[in-house]
């Protein structure tokens, strides 16, 4: 791979972790809604139970494609 690829790369894992800061503040004040939800409100608790898991997922699916970026910098 040659440099400016290599160059787009490291920049694209960079804008991926700024991604990832922001899905984290979502999920945080997301996590922080939920556990505050009264018990008598189990709809709106399951909602944002769910969000909480998908944003979960979001941030391990980031995760994934950084390694993957990495990967294909590196030639691993």
């Amino acid at each position: 791979m040659n440099k400016q690829r290599r160059k787009t790369i490291n920049e694209l894992i960079e804008q991926i972790e700024l991604l990832k800061n922001d899905v984290e503040l979502v999920l945080n004040e997301e996590e922080e809604y939920r556990d505050n939800i009264p018990e008598s409100m189990t709809d709106k608790y399951e909602i944002a139970d769910s969000a909480c898991s998908n944003l979960d997922s979001a941030l391990n699916s980031l995760d994934e494609a950084m390694e993957y970026l990495e990967y294909a910098r590196d030639g691993e």
